[in-house]
């Protein structure tokens, strides 16, 4: 049984701040928080921004107690959708909880808001199979994306204060 959350926001931020915030592991574990928190398993911790790879996770439940550990396998997508920057997320889970889950398959979109260019239009979609456990973690889910994206709307003044990472900025 597969199962879907889904957000459609508006984010008071331009793009290309936005698009700088969803490749930054320091904007991931701060929607997050404080209900799940990331340690990074890579040599050097967490890199400046995501690039594509498979970049190994401790979850953490309430910031600090150990759950499980996770891969993140991060794509980067600017060609694919006219305008569209894309963030996805098709990684596993190696131990604990993350374990359960059979796929995982998350996508983050940005691009100008129809009625604002000036403004983000962000979407957020998570495809899951839990197996049997399936329709029992949705409601969990469903919740900490809720919370994700109102800490997005939060945050999202201050992306514009994000360093540009590179000419792959403007993409």
């Amino acid at each position: 049984m597969r199962m879907t959350v889904m957000l459609k926001e508006r984010l008071d931020v331009r793009p290309e701040a936005a698009w700088r915030a969803l490749r930054s592991p320091t904007v991931m574990r701060e929607v997050a928080g404080p209900w799940l928190g990331y340690a990074s398993l890579e040599d050097g911790g967490f890199p400046a921004v995501w690039e594509d790879g498979v970049h190994p996770v401790q979850l953490l439940a309430a910031g600090a107690v150990p759950v499980g550990v996770q891969e993140l396998g991060i794509s980067l997508d600017t060609e694919r959708h006219r305008g569209v920057r894309i963030v996805r997320d098709s990684g596993s889970g190696l131990a604990g909880l993350p374990s359960v889950f059979r796929t995982w398959y998350h996508r983050m979109a940005v691009s100008p808001h129809p009625d604002d260019p000036t403004a983000t239009l962000y979407r957020d979609r998570l495809e899951f199979d839990a197996g049997p456990a399936t329709a029992a973690m949705w409601p969990g889910l469903w919740t900490l994306w809720q919370w994700r994206g109102l800490r997005l709307k939060q945050l999202a003044p201050s992306f514009d204060e994000l360093p540009p990472e590179s000419a792959d900025d403007a993409a």
